[in-house]
């Protein structure tokens, strides 16, 4: 689940919702130490670039946190999202959150990341976020995984978010780095995905 240092700012309880149905909202975020919701200033630029590809979009939201990603996905007009979150804590907040919301095309799963991949889900994703815990270094083992299992649709987009101290992950055969930024102590890229035909 993505994770966030301990921070002054007074307003740390909440998250905003930045744009779409859900403008604006606010939610609560659950006591988990370490939560680290991504900022609203790298959602904004996440989804500029998404603008074209995010509606009806089925979305996966792995160590999803409070949420907040595939959230703002949904407020934007994704299909569907499915939330995968490991924390009893984490999950009960984020179907609080989708119930407020009425969040229809949400779908939450208490379980392991790798866990759930390895149980080869139904379908294929067109957009998968990929906030783990900084410290875990998962990115590369999940991508693997997602490669794999074969869970993504051709030209899908995958979303990674590290510490920009670390190197860059090395990416599965056919993932291309199309967007590249950081924010901060945050690096966040954007990746497309041709399969083998």
């Amino acid at each position: 689940m993505a994770r966030r240092k301990q921070s002054a700012n007074p307003q740390t309880g909440r998250l905003r919702i930045v744009a779409g149905n859900w403008r604006s909202r606010l939610l609560d975020i659950a006591d988990v130490e370490g939560l680290r919701p991504t900022s609203e200033r790298i959602r904004e630029t996440l989804f500029n670039w998404l603008s074209h590809h995010i509606h009806g979009a089925r979305c996966l939201d792995l160590f999803a946190g409070t949420g907040v990603l595939g959230l703002e996905a949904l407020s934007r007009g994704a299909g569907s999202v499915v939330f995968v979150e490991r924390s009893g804590v984490a999950v009960r907040q984020l179907e609080k959150n989708i119930a407020v919301l009425g969040a229809t095309a949400a779908t939450v799963r208490q379980q392991e990341a790798g866990d759930y991949l390895r149980s080869a889900p139904e379908g294929r994703f067109d957009l998968v976020f990929l906030d783990p815990p900084f410290a875990a270094d998962l990115l590369e083992e999940t991508c693997r995984l997602l490669a794999a299992q074969e869970l993504l649709a051709d030209g899908a987009r995958v979303y990674l978010e590290q510490d920009r101290s670390c190197r860059e992950p090395e990416l599965p055969a056919g993932w291309h780095i199309i967007k590249n930024k950081t924010a901060g102590m945050v690096r966040y890229m954007l990746a497309q995905v041709e399969r083998d035909h």
